[in-house]
């Protein structure tokens, strides 16, 4: 990976990743706006946030096309997420849908291919799909979306624990369930967790202990979100933005290290789970 300045987590083969990337949810679903999305991706990656995460459900397919469109001639500088729909997830139908994203994102191989929540299908069909698209070179490494703690324990009995390179799951200042359980066993095994919608879409960005911390950073509560979700240890971040001045905030996440008085009173506004909880999910 280039940029190296971007700080990274290690995948559980070694591998590093960036802690900031970029989402794609909502991409690809009006033609009108393909240009825009595509320019802010490529913003992105010139500004290091090179992980690009993306899903056959997205825009029923839009979004790797956009992806497609944004990463060509800079295939080797990405990092390409992407994630099969329960309703494919058998083990023929897992591979037909690899092939489709492969197809729409106009490259040979996704680096990271996850089951974006569980389905109908049992997870030894999923993983063996998995494993003959490794073999056959159309993925680099799998995952799960959506997985609680004991869907992974389930999922180990599967696969065992080395082959499962990520959970994507929801994760933002009101949504710290997975603090509980969930978080630490992950980074126990050295399981990246990426959390998806790590602003809540925009929706916690005009409480006043956001607007308080970012006024003493001279920065936006927007930046001081993301700070808080990418501090974690082992947590990547995949805001997704086609603005950019946002796409640039984003970025400033990475250089803003918070300090304990304000991660007390982030705790205070946002508290810790103190016991488990169901597994958000939107």
């Amino acid at each position: 990976m280039k940029h190296s300045d971007i700080r990274t987590t290690s995948l559980p083969s070694g591998e590093k990743v960036p802690v900031l990337g970029q989402g794609t949810w909502f991409m690809g679903e009006d033609r009108r706006q393909a240009q825009r999305e595509v320019e802010a991706l490529r913003l992105g990656i010139d500004l290091g946030m090179t992980l690009i995460d993306t899903a056959e459900m997205y825009g029923d397919g839009g979004a790797e096309e956009i992806v497609g469109e944004a990463i060509a001639g800079r295939r080797d500088e990405v990092f390409i997420v992407s994630k099969v729909l329960p309703s494919n997830a058998s083990r023929k139908g897992t591979i037909a849908a690899c092939e489709r994203a492969l197809k729409r994102l106009k490259c040979e191989t996704i680096d990271l291919y996850l089951l974006h929540w569980r389905g109908g299908y049992k997870l030894h069909d999923t993983v063996a799909a998995f494993e003959e698209l490794i073999e056959t070179g159309k993925i680099r490494a799998w995952g799960v979306s959506n997985f609680d703690t004991d869907d992974m324990e389930e999922l180990f009995d599967v696969s065992g624990e080395s082959a499962v390179a990520a959970d994507q799951v929801l994760y933002n200042l009101t949504r710290r369930g997975i603090e509980f359980d969930l978080l630490p066993f992950c980074q126990n095994r050295t399981i990246p967790v990426m959390a998806y919608s790590p602003i809540e879409q925009g929706r916690m960005l005009g409480h006043p202990a956001l607007a308080k911390i970012a006024k003493a950073y001279e920065t936006t509560p927007a930046v001081v979100a993301l700070a808080f979700v990418i501090n974690q240890e082992g947590v990547i971040a995949i805001p997704k933005s086609s603005t950019p001045q946002h796409i640039r905030d984003n970025r400033k996440a990475l250089d803003l290290k918070l300090s304990p008085e304000h991660l007390a009173v982030l705790d205070s506004a946002f508290p810790p789970p103190q016991r488990k909880q169901r597994l958000a999910m939107l």
